[in-house]
């Protein structure tokens, strides 16, 4: 746009217009950076609108324009955001507007100033936003639609009293003085279960349940109001709903559930669970009194290799006590064997007595959760590693240190015991360790794995694989 013409229709000086004519000459290089029409316009004289002075249109890719704009005039009602920007020096993201050629666009503005700090014109990029607009115009569309249908539903029930007996709650509407109006089979089948003996079309919604759903209690807990009603042996779920309509009050909805059975089952479950726990405490006490006995009869005896016998044996009962006792807490069938692990080490530590080469045990990787039954298993195979690390591979050596580490990937679980200690090759034809056939059996016939033993040149390390057991339907 000439000069002459921009200096005529505005109030700008030269200096400003050659200030804006600097930010013109890098508005294609915008454009293209931006894929956006870029626009500048300054304020009309009169201050009651804009005129476009300089526009380029990106070659990166699609303009919203077929026809040149520049000197037309952008009026406020079309482009409030460019008015606002001129007007108040502040930027204007996300303002929506139409174009020159009827378009839904949306326009960021950027206030471009002189060194005075006063605002000389707007720098303008624009994006069409016309399938937005569609978009929002069917959704309010729906939204009127199905204020509509609703309100067209509720004058029909109140007036007609008609609804469908599908709904498996009890209904029942009242108006606005809480006169109930409607209530359908399901409603009145429950209430007479609560000793209701009165007629409840044409009853007052404050006559039921004391006044708990009264209109003025709705109304203070914000239109809604949800509680558990307990009548004799019966237990009733009430969820009270205020409808309003231009601020008036016109009624409601009651929703009642009959919860008695649910209950009855949430209580057989906490009965079961309490038994459960029970049994479980039980057998660990069982446990602990078998192992205390062996320890007597341990003490009796004078023979080392007679000690070391019942010592494992006792190990061997703990690490199943320690299952029970995790099971007796929780009341569930499934145990987080990495927790297991982590006390039965140290109890077999403890329970060994190994002074003169202080021994490490650490457990390592992802939680890994079992039912009791398999959960037995794994322990009494890690018992059995772990004791067998403790009694032959730290013979030679001031210290030591055993890893227990998880892993589980997808349905696969992979138990790693690693030690630092002398190492050994295992030949599984050869008989005579007791603890290492106990291994193999379990981990065999009980989790339908594979067990490998390697020399690592720096101590043992024993690999147990198995998939995740699926869950046995009769437990369920």
């Amino acid at each position: 746009m000439r000069a002459e013409m921009v200096l005529e229709l505005t109030m700008l000086s030269s200096k400003d217009w050659k200030l804006v004519q600097e930010i013109v000459g890098q508005l294609q290089f915008m454009a293209d950076v931006s894929q956006a029409d870029m626009f500048v316009d300054c304020l009309l004289a009169s201050g009651d609108g804009a005129v476009v002075v300089a526009e380029s249109h990106p070659s990166t890719g699609p303009s919203l324009y077929k026809m040149p704009v520049t000197g037309e005039i952008a009026l406020e009602e079309n482009e409030p955001g460019v008015l606002h920007c001129l007007l108040t020096g502040e930027a204007v993201m996300g303002a929506r507007g139409i174009s020159q050629e009827k378009v839904n666009i949306q326009q960021n503005v950027t206030p471009i100033k002189n060194g005075q700090g006063q605002t000389i014109a707007a720098l303008i990029m624009e994006r069409d936003i016309t399938t937005i607009v569609e978009q929002e115009k069917h959704v309010e569309v729906l939204m009127e639609t199905t204020e509509q249908l609703g309100e067209t539903l509720f004058q029909q029930v109140m007036t007609e009293n008609k609804l469908p007996e599908l709904i498996h709650e009890g209904l029942l509407l009242f108006n606005h003085n809480g006169k109930i109006t409607f209530a359908n089979q399901r409603a009145q089948s429950m209430l007479l279960k609560l000793d209701h003996q009165n007629r409840l079309l044409g009853s007052q919604i404050d006559d039921l349940f004391f006044g708990r759903f009264a209109m003025e209690q709705i109304k203070q807990h914000g239109g809604i109001l949800s509680e558990e009603v307990q009548c004799g042996n019966r237990f009733v779920t009430i969820k009270a709903v205020c409808l309003q309509r231009d601020d008036q009050k016109v009624g409601g909805i009651l929703l009642l559930r009959d919860v008695t059975e649910m209950k009855e089952k949430e209580r057989e479950i906490m009965i079961k669970s309490a038994v459960i726990k029970e049994i479980h405490h039980r057998v660990k006490n069982n446990l602990q009194t078998i192992a205390s006995l062996l320890r007597l009869q341990m003490r009796r005896s004078n023979s080392e290799e007679v000690e070391k016998v019942f010592r494992e044996s006792i190990n061997r009962i703990m690490s199943i006590s320690i299952i029970h006792e995790v099971l007796s807490q929780d009341g569930l069938d499934e145990v987080d064997c990495k927790e297991i692990f982590e006390y039965m080490s140290k109890g077999i530590v403890s329970s060994m007595h190994i002074h003169e080469h202080p021994i490490r045990v650490e457990v390592l990787g992802d939680s890994l959760y079992l039912n009791s039954r398999n959960a037995s298993s794994l322990s009494l195979i890690i018992n059995e590693l772990v004791q067998n690390a403790l009694n032959h591979a730290f013979q030679n050596t001031t210290k030591g240190v055993i890893l227990i580490t998880l892993k589980k990937a997808a349905d696969y679980v992979e138990v790693t015991v690693l030690d630092n200690g002398a190492g050994f090759e295992y030949q599984p034809n050869i008989t005579g360790n007791l603890g290492l056939e106990i291994c193999h059996t379990l981990v065999q016939e009980d989790l339908n794995g594979e067990i490998v033993f390697k020399n690592t040149g720096k101590g043992t390390m024993v690999t147990i694989g198995f998939h995740m057991p699926e869950v046995d339907q009769d437990e369920l």
